[in-house]
């Protein structure tokens, strides 16, 4: 069966010998194990006599006459097998036979939790998910290798993709929008390997961040400040830091009547203005064609009449093309970038200028992003799972052939108690440069965000 769009289409498959269930593991559910396999055994039952009934009734794409089906199916095993199930358990198994079905199996439950924000998947009898930054593993395991494999060509076939032993790694999408990642044999030791970082149905807002303590008022005055005054914008951390949540919040001060170009390799961005156009990568098909990369959106971008291009991350040569559009009239772009802290983001981004072959000196590199970047915004994942902003830098210029920044805002940890980091995102006492740009925008900024105030003298 394969989801695709709207319409859902049932691709019947032959059903697979059944491998060993894994022991160590089981789902969560107060039955033995004698029971569980009794279970296991019911819904291979249900899905494959459903699958029967729907291959001889033609093309059903109707989600409601599928589940119908499957509920009389279920109820007429019941009775043939004669196997008495409380309501409870009942209920449990007819959403495992529906899941099998019609979602992705055990992970369904998981993708319906939104405490859950990342799901990882090693072999069939590994499932581990990520909530509040910290990683755990579920007691869920899929069948076999077979069954995770199923799941897998499930996601991928919609969006005319394949994955094989020829073709053994792909990136993929939920309809929900959720990134997927799989990598099977004999790439992966450990059997299929799949990894979703789940799609926020409501994305985190500026007060969200500030209640969570990823970052102060202070902060998101400053750099709703920066933003309407057209700075560019760099975004910087580690994988799961919460990078694209942040440049998401940092888009939302864009003003609503100018047009903003978005680009991403796969749509994450949530923004709430009406002039949005989105742009995505496409990947090669099936015959390593069509491929559309970043940097080729990033050059269309620029044909598009855009006040704003974002750009949900560079990571090669589009690099250079995003320097270039800030350096000729497209201020106010924003972007996020892998690296561990705002000087580590200057090496990077010298890298990725490089890997566009123009055979450039180093230091023209530099004075482009010297004239290109204003602020970098580094974000961390700490190590009790929580992401903070524990760095803001303004690129002040170039000296020699060195970057200058300066720093705005540090994270000053105090201390570790109760699993919890303290400590707070603190102002350095340093007034950025670019504050005239700031109020030639019409933003006033109060001196106190800086950390320091305006003495005034004089009775009253």
């Amino acid at each position: 069966m394969t989801l695709g769009g709207g319409k859902m289409l049932i691709r019947m498959v032959r059903p697979e010998r059944a491998e060993a269930a894994t022991p160590e593991v089981r789902p969560a559910s107060p039955v033995s194990r004698g029971r569980e396999e009794v279970h296991r055994q019911l819904v291979t039952q249900v899905r494959d006599r459903v699958v029967a009934e729907l291959r001889n009734a033609g093309d059903v794409s109707d989600p409601e006459a599928i589940r119908r089906k499957i509920g009389e199916v279920y109820s007429d095993l019941l009775r043939e097998t004669g196997l008495v199930l409380g309501r409870g358990e009942r209920d449990e198994l007819l959403e495992r036979v529906v899941a099998e079905i019609l979602g992705y199996g055990p992970l369904d439950s998981l993708l319906r939790d939104d405490s859950v924000t990342e799901i990882m998947v090693n072999g069939p009898d590994k499932i581990y998910v990520e909530r509040r930054g910290k990683i755990e593993r579920t007691e869920l395991a899929f069948d076999n290798t077979a069954h995770l494999m199923r799941i897998i060509e499930r996601i991928v076939a919609p969006l005319g993709r394949r994955i094989d032993e020829a073709s053994p790694m792909v990136d993929a999408r939920l309809p929900d929008g959720s990134r997927v990642n799989a990598i099977i044999p004999p790439l992966s030791l450990v059997g299929p390997v799949l990894t979703i970082r789940k799609f926020a149905r409501v994305p985190l807002g500026i007060d969200d961040l500030i209640r969570l303590g990823t970052c102060t008022t202070e902060f998101m005055e400053f750099m709703r400040a920066c933003v309407v005054a057209r700075l560019n914008v760099v975004v910087s951390g580690g994988t799961g830091s919460g990078k694209t949540t942040l440049l998401g919040v940092l888009s939302s001060f864009i003003p609503g009547d100018e047009r903003i170009v978005t680009i991403e390799d796969a749509a994450e961005l949530q923004l709430r203005q009406e002039h949005v156009v989105t742009l995505e990568a496409r990947p090669a098909n099936l015959e390593g064609k069509g491929q559309i990369t970043i940097r080729q959106l990033v050059i269309n971008a620029l044909r598009m009449r855009p006040d704003r291009i974002v750009v949900g991350e560079v990571r090669g040569a589009e690099a250079l093309d995003m320097l270039q559009a800030m350096n000729t009239g497209h201020d106010g772009s924003l972007t996020t970038a892998h690296s561990n802290s705002a000087r580590d983001t200057i090496r990077r981004l010298e890298t990725m200028v490089l890997m566009a072959g123009m055979d450039l000196p180093l230091r023209a590199i530099r004075e482009q992003i010297a004239s290109a970047i204003n602020v970098i915004v580094h974000v961390s994942r700490m190590r009790d799972g929580s992401r903070k902003i524990v760095q803001v830098a303004e690129v002040s210029g170039m000296e020699g052939d060195t970057i200058l920044l300066q720093d705005i805002f540090l994270f000053k940890e105090a201390g570790f108690r109760d699993g919890k980091v303290l400590g707070q995102l603190e102002p350095t006492g340093v007034r950025p440069k670019f504050m005239d740009k700031i109020q030639m925008a019409g933003m006033q900024l109060k001196p106190e965000i800086f950390g320091y105030t305006m003495a005034v003298r004089g009775r009253g």
